[in-house]
């Protein structure tokens, strides 16, 4: 497994799942990506997990090059997880909302959060309504699933991402 943080140069044309969700804003909140990259690492994940702070956990101080890495990262991954931990004021998620919203119809999106997320009903109901699913309430469970799509989604023979149009993805529900 190769972590590919926003400090370093996007690692394109690989097996690769993005973390997608709130970064802690302040020093003393611990990033929920750093448990998410132990999981993978545990459950075996072979390909790149973006990450999208500085490799020391910080967030970015260039607010177009963060914009500009995550737009790149997230075009290229397999698969994108949202993983939303929200906590007002400390963990918002409000940019989260937004790409949320804009990568869910890439039909590459699994959801989760944990039961006492805050403000999350919105999200819940779109991701029921567009992949018929509920959301995932275990952050453990979501990374396998997210590792089982990545390794269905991913030709690693001609190590490339097949296109949308032929991906195996879950239909959208009428």
């Amino acid at each position: 497994m190769k972590i590919n943080y926003s400090d370093q140069n996007v690692i394109d044309d690989r097996k690769s799942i993005f973390l997608a969700g709130p970064t802690p804003r302040k020093g003393n909140v611990i990033s929920w990506r750093t448990k998410a990259c132990q999981i993978l690492k545990k459950a075996g994940f072979d390909g790149v997990v973006y990450v999208p702070e500085y490799s020391t956990l910080k967030p970015k101080e260039d607010y177009v090059d963060q914009a500009m890495w995550e737009r790149k990262a997230l075009e290229n991954a397999t698969i994108i997880v949202f993983w939303i931990p929200r906590k007002l004021p400390d963990m918002a998620a409000f940019t989260t909302n937004v790409e949320f919203g804009y990568w869910l119809h890439s039909k590459k999106v699994l959801y989760g959060r944990p039961d006492d997320a805050d403000k999350i009903k919105y999200l819940d109901w779109l991701y029921k309504v567009d992949y018929g699913k509920e959301p995932y309430n275990d952050l453990e469970s979501l990374l396998k699933e997210a590792i089982k799509l990545a390794d269905d989604l991913y030709d690693g023979c001609a190590s490339k991402l097949l296109p949308l149009e032929k991906r195996k993805i879950v239909k959208k529900v009428n």
